[in-house]
């Protein structure tokens, strides 16, 4: 139903106002008496051969909902009824910002993939907690925080601790997200020696807590070996609980998008079946470089239960989908449990 007759109905708008439209049709819809039950028996498998047990949680299937999606954490409850093991919420950021100038939001239809700069637009900290006070133990909710676009270079490291500390009691995991293209200083965010600061302050303040929560590094996938390995070497050095890999992507080769159209959307991070195989070359590295020495979330091109495979195959203990979401439909997620139950 969706691909045949929502989608194209869809496809046809801007794809952040049909974005937000959907976000108030599946709200809308969640309120009548019965259709959340109805989304449940359609799409979600619950199954306890499907559970995964990563960093102290127990994830009762291995397919997550990527950042971005919902930024401001106004529908991870209305979301978990369509099957996701996880929900990550965020981009947060200490305080609220609008982003990039629109439109920075682009379909590449011929590619099944999607070109954003939206520059964490978000409403900050405080909604978000204001959101998440709403959490009705659903599912799974990782929060990924980042810093403002305002924020001085040696203020970095403040941005995302207010975050944390505002988060903590709210999240069950952190990711910090040091790898997206749309932000400026991205050279001091990718430097060993800051990530080693910014990971022991945010490792410092989980201390201060009664309970700890996992702290996982959101990577690029544009990383050349040499740079994969120094995430290793971090990961070792400072105990980190995972990596979500990956990002979305700078490169632009090989795409049916003709060069005209590639220079009228500009820049922006690539995510969708173009770097299906970019990501899953990722994971793989990390995963046998390291000898499986921490928990990988996979994250990138996944339109089908296949492409899910390829990434538990190449080493990833969880998937992550957004693209694919837009793209298939929330059927995916109950096609990918099925595929996994029968690995």
């Amino acid at each position: 139903m969706y691909k045949l007759l929502l989608r194209p109905i869809f496809f046809l708008f801007d794809p952040e106002k049909i974005h937000y439209f959907t976000f108030s049709l599946i709200r809308f819809t969640c309120k009548i008496p019965g259709f959340s039950s109805l989304f449940k028996s359609m799409f979600a498998i619950e199954d306890a051969k499907l559970e995964r047990k990563l960093f102290g949680l127990t994830f009762k299937n291995p397919v997550g909902l990527a950042a971005g999606f919902d930024k401001n954490a106004v529908l991870y409850n209305e979301l978990s009824n369509f099957g996701f093991g996880f929900i990550e919420i965020g981009t947060v950021t200490p305080k609220g910002q609008a982003g990039n100038p629109k439109k920075r939001l682009f379909r590449l239809k011929d590619d099944q993939g999607i070109i954003n700069r939206m520059g964490f637009n978000n409403e900050g900290l405080e909604t978000a907690i204001t959101q998440l006070k709403k959490n009705k133990g659903k599912v799974i909710i990782g929060g990924n925080i980042g810093k403002n676009t305002q924020t001085k270079p040696e203020d970095y490291t403040k941005d995302y601790l207010e975050c944390f500390n505002g988060l903590h009691p709210y999240v069950d995991y952190f990711v910090l997200n040091v790898s997206c293209p749309n932000v400026g200083s991205h050279a001091k965010l990718n430097d060993k020696d800051y990530l080693l600061e910014l990971i022991g302050t945010v490792q410092k303040a989980n201390n201060t807590f009664k309970k700890q929560k996992p702290i996982l590094l959101k990577i690029a996938p544009d990383l050349n070996e040499g740079q994969l390995d120094e995430i290793i070497e971090l990961i070792a050095e400072t105990n980190l609980d995972g990596v979500i890999a990956s990002n979305t992507s700078t490169d632009r080769t090989g795409l049916k998008a003709s060069e005209a159209r590639l220079a009228e959307i500009g820049n922006g991070g690539l995510s969708g079946k173009p770097i299906k195989e970019k990501s899953t070359k990722v994971i793989k590295y990390l995963a046998t470089k390291s000898n499986k020495a921490f928990p990988i979330i996979g994250v990138g091109g996944i339109h089908s239960a296949s492409d899910a495979l390829e990434k538990i195959e190449a080493g990833a203990d969880l998937v992550q989908i957004y693209t694919g979401f837009i793209y298939e439909g929330p059927k995916l997620i109950k096609d990918i449990n099925k595929a996994i139950l029968k690995m």
